[in-house]
């Protein structure tokens, strides 16, 4: 802490202190300057690298660690995944953490050579490593090092027999997450994990339209199934229904969870968010599942009301969060169970899914207030900070350090 001090502090000091007028000069303050700035910037990803482990943002209301980057840091996306990518790799690549650190590689090259490792395994980053590390020794420049990283990760992404799981599978099993990088030709590779509850929503939703066509249709399941979610992004399942089974006491607020008709468990808050963002048709049964009667289909939020909401919030109605309105949530402000409270537009918000969620299990961490407009506005209030013993005394800052 004693050292992030004093960089801070001759940082400041630097920024405000005016070039030397000689061009000569400027040139060898700029190699100087550089090379200390890619060391702290190896430093910098060992910091993230144990926050990003930890989910320590996930305490903060953040749904990542890039979003903490750009939120927190005001940085573009794209430093963002750099930084990001750096920390999340640093640990293997070895040797281009020491030559990093000691000032004998640029942040450039090091940026390069993490995003080439992403999506190796052990083995292969080891030898990708030697190989990119031998050509910037012979000078190649960095975009020329990037593009034979590139192809190195495309290589072995084709593997899909040999392909193991990379650093976002060990985060765990709780949290979805999807890759996607750009080939050379124009297309897009795309990699990832689904939790249970995403994946039943994926299964309901493009089940049904990756069937075959026809007797004709020559496809197999994963040419169905990449032409099912190319229609869904594109608007083409409209008509496309998924059945959400559940007990009337679930939809007023038991713990009660409702289920897909294949039998897929859906947890009881999910559940309740789907009703408020679709229709329900009321089936009741009696004794031994007999259907009694199929009642008309309720609206519980209209989409005149979703229009009018649409117009109130741009973007999600968490402050910060950039995530369009167009894509929310339907959010009940107080909270929603069948029959406990009404659905009004003065008590309704948008809301991206990720928030949604975190705003129903971390009530206490959200203060909400409301705009003269009549927008409700989510702040998010972080855990408290854990305090840090350092010392004062510069005998002691390297032991400190």
């Amino acid at each position: 802490m004693e050292l992030v001090d004093v960089a801070a502090a001759v940082a400041a000091e630097l920024a405000h202190r005016t070039p030397p007028e000689s061009p000569a000069a400027c040139l060898d303050l700029t190699r100087t300057l550089a090379a200390a700035v890619d060391q702290q910037e190896s430093c910098l990803a060992g910091l993230i690298g144990v926050v990003d482990a930890a989910g320590e943002v996930q305490r903060w209301g953040l749904p990542s660690t890039r979003a903490w980057l750009r939120s927190e840091l005001g940085l573009r996306d794209q430093r963002a995944t750099e930084r990001l990518i750096l920390a999340r790799q640093r640990h293997r690549l070895p040797q281009v953490a020491k030559r990093w650190a000691a000032g004998e590689l640029s942040q450039g090259y090091a940026a390069t050579i993490a995003a080439a490792a992403t999506r190796l395994d052990d083995d292969d980053c080891a030898t990708a490593e030697n190989l990119l590390l031998d050509m910037v020794d012979q000078g190649f420049s960095a975009g020329t090092v990037a593009a034979f990283g590139k192809r190195i990760s495309e290589v072995i992404a084709e593997r899909d027999d040999t392909e193991n799981p990379d650093a976002d599978t060990r985060h765990g099993y709780t949290r979805s997450w999807l890759t996607s990088t750009r080939s050379l030709d124009g297309g897009r590779y795309l990699k990832g994990w689904l939790n249970a509850e995403d994946a039943a929503i994926f299964d309901g939703t493009l089940a049904a339209l990756a069937k075959p066509a026809g007797a004709e249709d020559q496809r197999d399941l994963p040419e169905r199934t990449a032409a099912a979610l190319t229609s869904v992004l594109a608007g083409g399942h409209a008509a496309t229904k998924v059945t959400v089974i559940c007990d009337l006491d679930t939809l007023t607020g038991t713990d009660t969870p409702a289920r897909l008709t294949d039998g897929t468990p859906i947890p009881a808050e999910q559940a309740r968010r789907i009703a408020l963002n679709a229709g329900v048709s009321p089936l009741l049964l009696a004794s031994g599942n007999t259907p009694l009667y199929l009642g008309h289909r309720v609206r519980f939020a209209t989409p005149g009301q979703r229009r009018v909401l649409e117009t109130l919030y741009p973007t999600c109605a968490v402050q910060g969060c950039e995530v369009p309105g167009s894509l929310c949530e339907i959010d009940h402000v107080n909270g929603w169970a069948l029959g406990q409270s009404p659905t009004d537009i003065d008590q309704l918000a948008l809301c991206c899914g990720w928030h949604n969620r975190y705003k129903h299990t971390n009530a206490e961490h959200i203060r909400i207030s409301r705009t003269t407009t009549g927008r409700y506005l989510y702040h998010l209030h972080p855990p408290p900070r854990r305090r840090s013993t350092i010392t004062s005394d510069p005998s002691l800052w390297s032991e400190a350090a």
